[in-house]
């Protein structure tokens, strides 16, 4: 777990490719980045009225309205693509308080601390998260009002951040101790594992005591079919992880087996990354609550990573005639995979279009990793030369794609420096003594439910 760095979100959609094992009658899937929120409607939640304020809760004399609780449960609504059952909607609607109350607890510390969140500090972390939205400042405001929510619920989530991390560098971190000893020995251990596999992990952590935990892991279960029905990782981890990574979406960086929590590596390293139902893992119970972990990407270490390869592509794209019948699309679908099955190689793929009546598109620069995961997994078991089947869809027409050449990427893998791992522990303790300072402050808090 790692002391939060950045409050940058990642929520970006997969390219336009689609990989069907044939050409159907069906609308062709959008995979835009706006397209994979599938935004509601901000009349979804039929009784909310964004000009009505009522007090939902008041933490210690500071008050949560139900417009604040609404605007912040659309977001997760967003990332299911509004597709939220009305049971599981009331869940995701108390835990979005729940985060918000804690949210109240860490700035109001932080201002007893005299600890001062900017208005450019926050502007600055608003610009970041628009950007990983890929959209303008202009046009993020639109995205988050159709969507149900608004600028403000997001600055008000960053300054909290800023906020915490601002109070736990300043009052717990200094009273964390790693000794050299103690970082020599973890060098030691990584290094001996080179030639191993390394991962890019994901985490969603939720706080659990022996009274709580069989709630809480009845919650993680929740989020876990949610996240492998479709829903965002990194917009569940980003609301409901009580890990410091929560602001950066619960990214933990690569990370080998030998520094993850010993309850939790052998659960990643059987993971497999690309499809949510295996490169999320079920619940784990864990020191202080359940874990919930992502396998994003993995590779070997001080080895080149297969998914940096830089592809030179040819596509091959024929299109279909209005109104084509199942029986004739699939015997167009044979004999254009006849024809591209056996062309032999790049060279012949212009006269071969030219017989088929296709056209030819040349990419000679882009990543296996640029590509829809479906397709990456075709690409990577490719020789030069040949081509995958075909897809598509009756709309678009068929493509294949024809691998003309293949770049991969030296390693730039490091051996892990002193300073490196030395963060790593500090970070993990102050992480811990966090979320041990937050259960303190929930004890003592008055909180008024309206």
């Amino acid at each position: 777990m790692r002391l939060r760095k950045s409050l940058a979100v990642a929520l970006a959609g997969f390219c336009g490719l689609t990989l069907p094992a044939v050409a159907q009658d069906a609308p062709p899937v959008d995979n835009s980045p706006d397209a994979a929120f599938q935004l509601p409607d901000a009349q979804a939640l039929a009784d909310f009225s964004p000009n009505i304020r009522k007090a939902t809760a008041i933490v210690n004399g500071d008050v949560i309205t139900d417009t604040d609780v609404e605007q912040r449960l659309n977001l997760v609504i967003a990332a299911n693509g509004g597709k939220i059952d009305p049971e599981e909607k009331v869940r995701l609607r108390l835990q979005v308080l729940r985060n918000l109350i804690d949210e109240k607890l860490e700035i109001q510390e932080a201002a007893s601390a005299d600890i001062k969140v900017t208005d450019a500090e926050v502007d600055t972390a608003y610009n970041r998260v628009a950007n990983n939205f890929k959209q303008a400042n202009g046009t993020f405001v639109d995205f988050l009002r159709q969507s149900g929510s608004s600028p403000q619920s997001i600055k008000n989530q960053i300054r909290g951040e800023l906020a915490w991390s601002k109070l736990l560098r300043r009052k717990v971190e200094p009273q964390v101790n790693v000794g050299d000893d103690e970082v020599k020995a973890l060098i030691a251990k990584l290094t001996a594992a080179k030639g191993k596999d390394e991962y890019h992990v994901g985490e969603i952590f939720l706080t659990a005591t022996p009274e709580t935990e069989s709630r809480v892991m009845n919650d993680a279960n929740r989020i876990v079919g949610q996240i492998r029905g479709g829903a965002s990782f990194v917009a569940y981890a980003r609301q409901f992880s009580e890990a410091s990574t929560a602001g950066v979406g619960g990214d933990l960086g690569w990370v080998r087996a030998e520094q993850l929590n010993d309850a939790v590596a052998p659960t990643v390293t059987k993971l497999a990354p690309g499809d949510p139902t295996t490169a999320i893992s079920d619940p784990i119970a864990v020191p202080g609550g359940v874990a919930i972990m992502a396998l994003i990407e993995k590779r070997q270490v001080l080895a080149g990573n297969p998914d940096d390869a830089i592809l030179s592509l040819k596509q091959l794209s024929l299109p279909l005639r209005a109104g084509i019948t199942q029986v004739e699309g699939e015997a167009v679908v044979a004999k254009f995979r006849a024809a591209t099955q056996e062309m032999g190689g790049c060279g012949r793929a212009e006269a071969v279009a030219k017989d088929l009546g296709a056209e030819v598109a040349n990419n000679d620069a882009i990543a296996i990793k640029d590509l829809p995961p479906a397709l990456q997994n075709v690409m990577k078991k490719l020789s030069i030369g040949q081509a995958t089947p075909p897809f598509g869809s009756a709309a678009d027409g068929l493509r294949v794609l024809v691998l003309c050449g293949r770049d991969d990427r030296p390693a730039t893998v490091a051996e892990p420096s002193f300073d490196a791992v030395y963060s790593q522990l500090n970070e993990e303790r102050v992480n811990m003594r966090a979320r041990r300072y937050l259960r303190d402050l929930r004890r003592d808090a008055i909180v008024d439910y309206r």
